[in-house]
């Protein structure tokens, strides 16, 4: 693979812009930067979370999705770049059916918690909800790829599930909300 980075600090965003992957500068607080930060924020949580013990098959899964955000991060990056598409959000609606088919129905809300591994899940649907709300913000402005709101959407769905399936993987309870 080709080094794509030699420099780290060039100093070109000290006036408060940087450069998409387009070449053209914008911004640092524009829709499309705090869209992009937003779902590297997510990536970074996920990374977190997958440094915990976790079943194989939620490691792998949560693996692919790194590596789809990254893909995901470079479609933002690049205006007009199309990186994920319907597939992608086939196989979040695949996860989340099989990990919640063996999970009781919900009778009360969950609150954030159980086990730490379910709690960074919490934090990464929290985190994925705003990653999905800049993304719908950067819409209203510019285009975006439909299946980039569609994913987000799902991914926060599925991190919800998957942290019940952990919770229950360590005889661990959801934390019900006490009304």
């Amino acid at each position: 693979m080709a080094t794509r980075l030699s420099v780290i600090a060039t100093r070109t965003g000290d006036q408060g812009t940087t450069g998409l992957g387009n070449g053209v500068r914008v911004d640092k607080d524009a829709p499309r930067i705090v869209a992009m930060g937003d779902v590297d924020e997510l990536n970074s949580l996920i990374g977190l979370w997958r440094s915990e013990t976790l079943p194989q098959d939620i490691d792998g899964l949560l693996g692919q999705v790194q590596h789809d955000l990254f893909d995901l991060g470079a479609e933002l990056c690049i205006p007009g770049h199309t990186a994920l598409n319907a597939e992608h959000v086939v196989v979040l609606d695949e996860a989340l059916a099989e990990y919640n088919a063996s999970l009781g129905k919900l009778a009360e809300f969950i609150l954030p918690g159980g086990t730490r591994a379910a709690s960074l899940a919490h934090m990464a649907r929290t985190v994925c909800r705003r990653a999905e709300r800049s993304v719908v913000t950067l819409g209203r402005s510019e285009p975006v790829n439909e299946p980039v709101r569609q994913y987000l959407n799902r991914l926060s769905d599925l991190c919800f599930v998957l942290a019940r399936a952990l919770n229950r993987a360590e005889g661990q309870p959801d934390v019900l909300w006490n009304h």
